[in-house]
């Protein structure tokens, strides 16, 4: 063999030899990542864990834990577990926790504008509408830009949004404005200023601890949020009076959040996995509300003989004119809260006119098919 051989065939050994290292190192590297393990982390919702609303929580996490393969491990506690109900946005921040599931209104005291998200009227907006309105309309940003105003290390994904709540579990209906005067009420957020202002003294409590007050007398009426979870929890326990339709929390969500840090440090696709799977779990939790909420609404009046009201119009009508005031009055007070205020009312001013125009009302069509006149539906 040529001495040029000699050195040709030498390079061609030695490359070879790199290119074997080289893909056994790439072969090999999966197995040291599936070495490491999944990633795990440790929730806490801010519901009793017999609450639909902890089953929220908990389908949200089997979810991104399918949906990653098993590479992320969400584990959800109850309320109370590692902390109250309302020191979760604290917890998750601190790191404390990793993330959490609840609702904004529970962090009222930390930033009152937090509240806007669901506690209120929405200015005519549902809260499928509002959440439209924190995607497309500016809220996502506006969100960001309050956490930060508070040092809170979190990022946050509202999602799941929620039927108009209840009024309340009352020991008689409510007939008029005045008949809130004087009486013991649990509400949260922006709503604990209205009701005041109705002339309620309010109180406010978390979930799970509001038919035992009621039962002992520190409560004379509560508002909590649907059929399934007020049935649940034993409203119809210590009340068979619920009144239907309100304004105080017309357009609320739920929270989906994680530490900053933590959400940070996954790997990139696994955060796209989550920014996806929020919406999936969003619109899969409506879909179970319709069907849960529905069945409990006729076994609260079958078997548990509740009796629903509707609300009175004039009290209606009374509660947005007092969420004016107590708006006017924030966004004096707090220029986040009156920039957030602003944005939506400007986005509920054409998307509501333009679903006011553009959806048929449904009462015909029920009472047509349902109502009293109603004749056998041919099929």
């Amino acid at each position: 063999m040529s001495q040029s051989a000699s050195r040709s065939a030498k390079s061609r050994r030695k490359f070879l030899k790199g290119a074997a290292v080289a893909t056994a190192a790439t072969v090999a590297a999966p197995a040291v990542v599936k070495a490491q393990g999944p990633i795990s982390m440790r929730w806490q919702s801010t519901w009793p864990s017999k609450d639909i609303f902890h089953e929220f929580a908990l389908d949200f996490a089997k979810k991104i834990n399918d949906m990653t393969g098993g590479d992320l491990k969400i584990e959800v506690l109850p309320a109370g577990a590692v902390v109250p109900a309302f020191g979760l946005l604290e917890a998750v921040s601190k790191g404390t926790l990793d993330g959490g599931h609840g609702v904004l209104v529970y962090h009222y005291g930390k930033q009152t504008a937090l509240a806007l998200w669901g506690s209120g009227p929405g200015y005519a907006m549902d809260a499928n509408m509002l959440m439209a309105w924190h995607k497309y309309g500016g809220g996502k940003e506006l969100l960001e830009k309050l956490y930060a105003s508070i040092g809170a290390n979190v990022v946050s994904f509202p999602y799941g949004p929620m039927p108009t709540q209840p009024l309340g579990w009352f020991k008689k209906p409510i007939a008029k404005v005045e008949d809130l005067q004087g009486l013991k009420f649990r509400t949260v957020g922006i709503s604990i200023d209205v009701f005041q202002a109705m002339g309620a003294a309010v109180n406010a409590l978390p979930g799970g601890e509001i038919v035992s007050a009621m039962d002992r007398g520190l409560l004379d009426a509560a508002e909590f949020n649907n059929a399934s979870s007020d049935r649940v929890l034993g409203f119809a326990d210590v009340s068979k009076i619920c009144m239907l339709q309100s304004y105080h929390q017309n357009a609320e969500q739920f929270e989906i959040m994680f530490n900053k840090d933590k959400f940070n440090a996954l790997p990139e696709k696994m955060r796209a996995i989550i920014v996806n799977g929020v919406e999936a779990a969003s619109q899969d939790m409506q879909w179970k509300a319709i069907d849960r909420y529905s069945k409990d609404y006729v076994e609260l009046q079958t078997k548990d003989k509740v009796r629903f009201y509707k609300t009175p119009d004039a009290v209606l009508k009374r509660q947005l004119e007092v969420y004016d005031d107590v708006v006017a009055k924030k966004s004096a007070e707090n220029a986040l809260f009156k920039e957030i205020a602003q944005s939506q009312v400007a986005f509920a001013k054409r998307a509501v006119q333009w679903e006011q125009d553009t959806v048929v009302g449904r009462r015909m069509a029920f009472d047509h098919y349902f109502g009293p006149q109603a004749k056998p539906i041919r099929l």
